[in-house]
């Protein structure tokens, strides 16, 4: 008996399909779940997660890390970013969800500098009226 396979994406259900086998890693590093296999959830890092169809078909799923639980019949991905495509075209796919992905991150940091760095001008000059 499959289970039913279900990544989200922020704005869209990426994709929904069944699942005899799923293999991903987690920080903790690569696991395989099968039907059978008792309920977890865990973060999953930036990379490949694929499953095999009832049908053999195996499937190749690039994603930028997320969280996988795994509950009854369901194995359910959130993720903020995915690709589906062939193994050899998902190794860029996950050198650019990382590059792009620290980027993001380095963008955030520097907003945040810049709110914290304005906070203290402005606590600076209200003190200075006061």
């Amino acid at each position: 008996m499959p289970v039913e396979l279900t990544i989200h994406q922020p704005s869209e259900i990426f994709l929904n399909d069944a699942a005899v086998k799923v293999k991903a890693e987690s920080p903790a590093g690569c696991f395989t779940l099968l039907p059978r296999h008792i309920d977890m959830a865990t973060a999953l890092v930036p990379g490949i997660l694929s499953y095999e169809t009832p049908e053999g078909r195996e499937v190749f799923v690039a994603l930028i890390g997320g969280i996988l639980v795994k509950q009854g019949n369901s194995v359910t991905v959130a993720t903020q970013m995915a690709v589906e495509g062939p193994l050899g075209d998902l190794k860029n796919a996950v050198d650019v969800m990382i590059r792009e992905e620290d980027d993001r991150d380095r963008k955030t940091r520097a907003a945040v500098a810049r709110l914290e760095a304005d906070f203290v001008r402005r606590f600076m000059e209200f003190r200075k009226n006061a």
